[in-house]
């Protein structure tokens, strides 16, 4: 087998699995949202939105 097909198939295979598990975290997600972005667990109560100066 030629190096080149081993990598592409090996990418393949380790995009399946990386897909499947976001899939498989997304269904059996216990928090509040499904949607796994991750702005659900992040914290922006410190955050300070500057004024711009522009009206």
């Amino acid at each position: 087998m030629d190096y080149q097909l081993i990598l592409v198939i090996l990418l393949f295979i380790l995009a399946t699995v990386y897909m499947g598990r976001m899939v498989y975290k997304s269904m059996n997600s216990k928090k509040g949202c499904a949607s796994n972005c991750g702005k659900c667990a992040a914290d922006f109560s410190e955050v300070k939105i500057p004024d711009s100066g522009k009206h």
